[in-house]
């Protein structure tokens, strides 16, 4: 497996999964209607993976580690409140980008930022980033990759109390669910339902139907080749020959891969994906995170499902 689709994996959430199913936490907390009708009042816990987080007072030194919970973060109104992000926080084009890693921590460097809160979504050991954190005192919130919306929505709710941020949760919460049910409603369902391959990586390691991505695309009315796990994982790595016998209707590239590449690929010219121009570059920044803006990828997909002509009834 290369570095980078370990980086993507691990961005995707495989080591929260890991991380929960150990502790047996619960993914998702209350639902956001019910914490962002009124302003919290300091001391503020919310539950974590690692333990609850207490905060004494509004936070106006974040770190985020974590380029989902920078956008959860901004989405919000609380960007005036962080002070630094990592270096893979590329939106928006205003966060305070430094070369913090999230994957190869410094605790050092971090703790040089004087931080009131540190947000990550992922816990490398060694060293134990959150441990290390807390055993300086800084307050620390893992939020881990999301299984679905639900997920998600409870994530920006338990961001929103810590930050006091609350009305930009209601909003933020309450429009992408506003979103996601038009765009449902809006899916041109077909039985039996298309499928898809979803690349993660030229080698074509991907995600099942158990994952965050599998779930969002089951709102399109798609069914996964990958199924909803292989060999007991939830990114596993394909055959060429399994894609090409799948012959999915659809197959969508989160790695940077080209129609062009993909096309040359031995034996994939006869794709039906291929043949009918349904290979699709998705924008990898958006199709690795959990965030407000998974709703722009979740209307690119229902845009290309529903522009699939149904196939004629044929009389007898």
């Amino acid at each position: 497996m290369t570095a980078r689709i370990v980086r993507l994996i691990g961005a995707l959430g495989v080591a929260a999964a890991l991380t929960l199913a150990a502790t047996g936490a619960a993914a998702s907390p209350v639902g956001p209607h019910r914490t962002a009708r009124a302003g919290p009042a300091y001391p503020v816990t919310v539950q974590s993976p690692y333990g609850p987080v207490t905060l004494a007072s509004r936070p106006h030194r974040i770190v985020s580690l974590s380029p989902t919970a920078t956008e959860m973060l901004f989405s919000i109104g609380a960007g005036h409140q962080v002070i630094a992000v990592d270096n893979d926080s590329n939106y928006p084009s205003n966060a305070p980008r430094t070369t913090l890693s999230g994957y190869t921590p410094n605790v050092e460097a971090i703790a040089g930022y004087k931080p009131d809160l540190v947000v990550v979504s992922y816990n490398p050991s060694p060293p134990n980033l959150v441990a290390s954190l807390k055993l300086l005192d800084i307050p620390v919130l893992y939020l881990p990759a999301a299984r679905d919306l639900r997920q998600t929505y409870a994530e920006i709710t338990e961001l929103g109390r810590l930050t006091g941020d609350t009305t930009g949760v209601e909003r933020v919460v309450g429009q992408m669910r506003t979103e996601v049910s038009t765009l449902v409603a809006e899916v041109h369902r077909r039985y039996p339902p298309l499928t898809y391959f979803y690349e993660l990586d030229p080698t074509l390691y991907t995600a099942t139907s158990a994952t965050f991505i599998g779930s969002l695309l089951h709102l399109a009315g798609l069914a996964n080749i990958a199924g909803s796990s292989v060999h007991g994982s939830d990114y596993p790595q394909l055959s060429s020959e399994t894609v090409v016998h799948a012959n999915p209707t659809f197959v969508f590239l989160a790695d940077g891969a080209s129609v062009r590449s993909v096309r040359a690929r031995p034996g994939w010219s006869a794709l039906t994906a291929v043949r009918t121009g349904r290979v699709i570059e998705l924008n990898q920044d958006i199709a690795s995170r959990w965030g407000p803006r998974v709703v722009q990828l979740l209307r690119e997909v229902v845009h290309v499902v529903n522009a699939v002509q149904p196939t004629p009834a044929v009389r007898g």
